[in-house]
């Protein structure tokens, strides 16, 4: 690779250049009124990216193999080669500026820049801007006949002959599609319940976990498979299977499939795990959940495939309305019954210690990071009418099914972090997670039944009272945009994700010389692929770091391919020197004992929290940091069984590591005041990011893009919740420590508010 990637640049100086180059295109006018001043401005971004990576590549010397495989043997090659590069960029950015060419076809070089931007900021660009120059290189390496293989190789638009076991099979999809609280997951998992064999897959973890739990709770042979976790029923040949949609199991052939939340087929990163379930796996009837919108596509799939479709849609059974008003920020106005959503552990926390402390009652916790059976207790707690548990802090994962008796919903905020900004929470997450109001039954009451929703029968036979679910936030600027998302419906989904299979990456890689950076041909294999009207192609999110960071060690394309998929953190302390740990073990196929890995910092469970040089927020980072090694960990035991040989050690150190997680959030505060200010920088943050991309994409544009499509915008193994949304929450948190733990009442230790 030449040039390193964006990320692995120090903190201080990443920030300071993301500042002075977004200050030159944040002056610049709107596009509206001058867009030739703002795609002025673009220029000068994209060419200050390539002096930064020009300026930390050094000299051609120490990459002198690498350079070689894209045709460069001298550092005047290289130097030359750069500015040609510059004058392509200033030509593609002149000729938007003077022409107004701005598309894909007539200007694919500042389409490319400029979408990578709005999509990844500078880092986006950055990479971009990389694989350009790598793509300006080979511009000349490989005769038309080769290049017509590669187009043919990457030629995606019949992705459902991808499974050809599969096309064999006569299948019937039920899709079922309604509201929340409407009755559709209730009825496709009756029609699971009711099947000799069959598989469950989700969307979370935690769902995979509920339904595990409740078929096993009535006497129905069952496996938990999820990337870090496999429970197999032992001695048993015939048993359900309930997963994560990304480990469906597509080899099996069953009598039902029920695949949840199925517009998040259209999701901008996972979609590509619900159109891989939805095409290949072998079942005699598939049942979809999901929402409205993402009929077309289904229909236009499934006449692709020649599956027979039926369609069963539901109206929600209880009613549901927003709120004239907010709670004001004032605590006092909560009632019984009561779920405020925030979406991080550290918020959810430091929520629950405030609204206890301000009103003297009891509030329980819900999140996907939980134990089951932690979960599962504190759900019951606040179901329970007969206790003082009144109100619920709980993440977002309540919008993908959870089922708890919610009387109303109180958005603490309507803004979250994706990969490179904050952005607004789409109308479909605030109708998800919104939906959930109103509920008619416990938790208890549907795991003792075996169902996932309630059904209309069941709530009119029971003659309970329908309950209309509340929604409301907490302050009066979040409560105008949940208003305005239940007004109008979510657009309909366009397009299914897919990304391409490990045997077409082996095949495509090797028509390039043995140096050349994986990084580069997966991006190559991405910028030709062909691909229909009903699909795209999912972001590559962190996978071309990971190829980079993998690269100088000698392993299969297969092995690559394997870690492309595994649960990184490389925007953690350590998380970069741990994955090349772990790859260095599978290049050398030996040296996975766990606690021969000297990158995985177990020193930190015999250190004392309170004697933490660094401070407490960079003591519960560690140990966040910590937990996702050994979850890495655990995702590869289950894939190199045979490097990575201490799974039952490394589940004794989650378990550690997760109470002292536990522990410490506990006793995390956080003032009004500071929340209050936390949620609105996030809200400045997010009317930037989108006012930016309008700028430089277009709104037209932009609606044609792949985006969010449903809650659970987490990178963590089984999709749990980020620790914290913005640093400054977890200084805030952390800025007070518990009473019980303070020796003196002076500052020391205090992070700066």
């Amino acid at each position: 690779m030449p040039w390193p990637s964006l990320q692995h640049e120090p903190w201080l100086a990443r920030n300071q250049n993301r500042r002075r180059a977004l200050s030159e295109v944040d002056s610049s006018p709107s596009p509206r009124r001058d867009p030739t001043r703002a795609y002025a401005a673009f220029r000068r971004l994209a060419l200050n990216r390539l002096d930064f990576l020009i300026h930390r590549s050094g000299r051609w010397d120490p990459k002198r193999e690498e350079y070689k495989a894209f045709g460069l043997p001298s550092q005047l090659d290289f130097d030359r080669e750069v500015k040609l590069f510059r004058t392509a960029i200033e030509k593609a950015c002149d000729l938007a500026s003077e022409s107004h060419a701005t598309g894909k076809l007539d200007n694919p070089l500042f389409w490319k820049l400029r979408f990578a931007f709005v999509q990844g900021e500078l880092p986006g660009l950055t990479d971009e801007v990389n694989y350009a120059f790598q793509n300006f290189l080979m511009r000349s390496m490989f005769p038309k006949s080769i290049e017509a293989t590669h187009r043919k190789i990457a030629d995606f638009r019949f992705p459902h002959e991808w499974f050809p076991a599969t096309r064999a099979l006569q299948r019937t999809i039920h899709l079922h599609v309604g509201p929340t609280n409407s009755g559709k997951t209730y009825n496709a998992l009756k029609a699971l319940e009711d099947a000799r064999s069959g598989i469950y897959a989700g969307p979370l973890r935690l769902l995979a976990h509920e339904v595990y739990s409740r078929f096993t709770a009535k006497g129905k042979k069952c496996a938990l498979v999820t990337g870090e976790e496999q429970r197999i029923p032992e001695g048993e040949d015939l048993y359900f299977r309930s997963c994560t949609v990304e480990m469906t199991p597509l080899n099996h052939l069953v009598d039902v499939a029920v695949i949840d939340e199925i517009q998040m087929i259209g999701d901008a990163e996972r979609g590509w795990a619900w159109t891989q379930a939805v095409l290949g796996v072998q079942a005699k009837e598939v049942h979809l959940c999901g929402e409205e919108r993402a009929v077309e596509l289904i229909q236009s799939l499934c006449r692709t495939t020649g599956d027979k479709l039926e369609v069963h849609r539901y109206q929600r059974l209880s009613p549901l309305q927003t709120m004239d008003e907010s709670l004001k920020s004032n605590w006092k106005h909560l009632q019984k019954g009561d779920a405020v959503v925030s979406f991080s552990r550290v918020g959810i926390h430091a929520l629950k210690k405030q609204i206890e402390k301000e009103t003297g009652r009891r509030v329980a916790v819900v999140y996907g990071s939980l134990p089951p059976e932690t979960r599962a207790q504190q759900a019951a707690l606040f179901n329970d009418p007969n206790n003082d548990y009144d109100f619920l802090v709980a993440s977002d994962a309540i919008g993908m099914g959870l089922n708890l008796e919610i009387k109303r919903v109180i958005f603490e905020q309507t803004t979250k972090r994706d990969i490179s900004s904050f952005r607004q929470i789409s109308t479909s997450e605030i109708k998800q997670i919104g939906g959930r109001a109103g509920r008619y039954r416990t938790a208890s009451h549907a795991i003792k039944s075996g169902s996932s929703e309630a059904s209309g029968s069941d709530a009119a036979s029971s003659g309970t009272e329908r309950q209309v679910g509340l929604v409301t936030a907490l302050e009066d600027d979040d409560l105008a945009v949940i208003q305005e998302a239940f007004e109008r419906n979510p657009e309909p989904l366009r397009t299914a994700g897919i990304q391409p299979p490990p045997s077409v990456i082996e095949r495509f890689s090797s028509y390039f010389p043995p140096n050349t950076p994986f990084s580069y041909i997966l991006s190559r294999l991405r910028d030709i692929a062909q691909v229909s009207l009903r699909f795209h192609m999912c972001h590559a999110k962190e996978m071309l770091t990971v190829a980079d960071l993998i690269q100088p060690f000698p392993m299969s394309v297969y092995d690559r391919c394997v870690l492309l998929n595994a649960p990184v953190f490389l925007r953690e302390p350590n998380g970069a020197q741990v994955l090349q740990a772990f790859a260095r073990c599978i290049s050398n196929m030996d040296g996975g004992n766990l606690v021969d890995v000297q990158e995985v910092n177990l020193e930190l469970l015999d250190m004392d929290q309170k004697k933490y040089p660094r401070g407490q927020a960079d003591y519960l980072r560690q140990l966040e940091t910590l937990h996702k090694s050994i979850t890495l960990y655990l995702w590869l035991t289950y894939r190199y069984s045979g490097v990575f040989t201490s799974q039952n050690l490394a589940f004794h150190v989650k378990g550690l590591v997760e109470s002292k997680i536990d522990e410490f959030l506990d006793a995390l505060d956080m003032t009004g005041e500071s929340r209050k200010a936390i949620a609105a920088r996030n809200r400045k943050a997010a009317k930037a990011a989108k006012l930016k991309k309008e700028k430089f994409l277009g709104e037209q544009d932009s609606k044609d893009v792949p985006g969010h499509e449903g809650v659970g915008d987490w990178n963590e193994e089984g999709h749990e919740e980020p620790l914290f949304e913005d640093p400054k929450e977890l200084e805030q948190a952390t800025r007070l420590e518990p009473k019980s733990q303070r020796g003196d009442p002076s500052p020391r230790g205090r992070a700066n508010p």
